[in-house]
């Protein structure tokens, strides 16, 4: 055996360490890709530039998916209480400082760009949360979010009434309903 030789033990540790190695690069990719797949809010919408006519007939109409529809509450009632919330206030996150009306309409909170309040966070999903009046109170509704909506420390499962001043957590976001 010649001594310049790589030994074939030590040869055979390199290609299977090399091959563990290429193939949990390989898991890790799949399984990223996996999860984007199965959370479609966490994909953002891609730009494109609008596909020539065809000279022969009419566009093609393009096909959106679009999320599950939220059935809509029922249409705000008047308000005629002086400690009814006026308006909602982000007091912490990227967009403290912003102040929303409250006019009775619903308001959509997350990453989509038609929401009410669109949230620029990783933590937030496309469509993360909703409130509306019901009654002249207002609540908070998860969408299904997946890392979920907190009313004063409490996850969000089912709609919430909002108490003036308590904090709706969705992210990195804080808001809170202010006369």
């Amino acid at each position: 055996m010649d001594p310049s030789e790589p030994n074939e033990l030590v040869l055979l540790l390199v290609k299977v360490g090399f091959l563990a190695l290429l193939w949990s690069f390989v898991l890790v990719v799949v399984r990223a890709v996996r999860a984007d797949l199965l959370d479609p809010s966490r994909r953002r919408p891609a730009r494109r530039s609008p596909a020539p006519a065809p000279a022969g007939g009419p566009a093609p109409v393009p096909v959106r998916r679009q999320a599950p529809p939220v059935p809509a509450p029922p249409p705000p009632a008047p308000i005629h209480n002086a400690n009814t919330p006026r308006r909602l206030v982000v007091t912490k996150g990227p967009l403290a400082g912003t102040v929303i009306p409250l006019t009775g309409e619903p308001i959509t909170i997350g990453r989509a760009p038609d929401s009410s309040l669109v949230l620029d966070d990783d933590f937030a999903s496309g469509r993360h949360a909703r409130l509306f009046p019901r009654d002249g109170t207002w609540y908070v509704e998860d969408l299904q979010s997946t890392n979920g909506t907190f009313l004063d420390h409490t996850k969000v499962t089912n709609p919430m009434p909002i108490p003036l001043g308590a904090p709706v957590r969705i992210g990195k976001t804080v808001l809170e309903l202010r006369r």
